[in-house]
């Protein structure tokens, strides 16, 4: 019982870094229409910019959590305005293209200035150490991570549902057809919302930072697993990128406890599943015919 809860919160520590990315990426698909591959250089930018400031001006890790999004957001807005706009009429092939070049570009910029080899990044000494629950110890960080990304997720949910700008930003994500037809201007909220998206991806990098090895490839593999979450969630639902991260991160863990040789592949066979059952994911719309 005692390693199922730690694996329990392992997973949903991992789980953590996923939904926060998957969240900004199915709403930067929703309202751009835009799969951007560049996520997971985003995110992993938001690590090492961590790592960078810590050392550079002392910027401590409770700090980076809010100075890292901001940077972040405005690399967001910049790669709107110069690149990302100018694509959007044409197929979103070519979006693609770009950001699968850009995350090229990026995660090659960053091994030359760093390296190959991992950057340090000390852990905060409040969150160092375990967590005795019930005669359980659970590691402090990644209770942590797990509780303050539930809660920027609720944050996000009640922004998105409870406020005019949320539930335009949420109708232009899930049907921006029809809300350009009701006569709202999605237009103007696609800065913004692509700048908010990446700031979401960096602070999940940032939550990582001092849990997983800064590298320049940290991204790699992250971004093909963010995609089968944003699948098995639904294409542009943001309730589903949510739980579909929490739900691969437990998949992920618990793989890698009893099988780590088919840990990974255990969440893409989750993820062809559910595509049989409903191709449109768990909490996807079903297109009528």
């Amino acid at each position: 019982m005692n390693e199922i809860l730690q694996y329990t919160v392992q997973g949903l520590a991992a789980g953590s870094f996923y939904a926060l990315a998957a969240l900004g990426l199915a709403v930067i698909f929703g309202v751009l229409g835009v799969v951007n591959f560049a996520h997971g250089a985003c995110y992993m930018l938001g690590a090492v910019t961590s790592a960078v400031l810590l050392d550079l001006v002392g910027l401590n890790f409770w700090l980076a959590l809010l100075v890292v999004p901001v940077l972040m957001f405005v690399f967001g807005v910049l790669l709107e305005r110069l690149l990302v706009r100018h694509l959007i009429a044409l197929d979103p092939l070519y979006n693609f293209l770009l950001t699968f070049g850009l995350s090229l570009l990026l995660v090659d910029l960053v091994k030359r200035r760093y390296g190959v080899s991992g950057l340090p990044y000390t852990r905060p000494e409040i969150l160092s150490g375990v967590i005795d629950v019930g005669g359980v110890r659970l590691p402090t960080y990644q209770v942590f991570v797990f509780l303050f990304s539930l809660l920027v997720c609720a944050l996000v949910w009640l922004v998105m549902t409870r406020t005019r700008v949320g539930m335009i930003v949420r109708a232009s994500t899930e049907k921006a057809d029809l809300t350009r037809a009701l006569g709202v201007d999605v237009n103007r909220w696609v800065t913004p919302v692509f700048g908010f998206g990446i700031a979401l991806a960096g602070l999940a990098g940032v939550l990582a930072a001092p849990f997983r090895a800064i590298t320049a490839d940290m991204g790699s593999s992250f971004i093909i697993i963010l995609f089968a979450v944003v699948v098995i969630g639904g294409l542009g639902s943001i309730v589903g990128a949510v739980v579909a991260g929490f739900l691969v991160g437990l998949v992920e863990a618990f793989g890698q406890a009893y099988a780590p040789t088919l840990s990974q592949i255990v969440i893409f066979v989750l993820m062809a599943v559910v595509i049989l059952i409903r191709p449109s994911g768990l909490f996807g719309r079903e297109e009528n015919a």
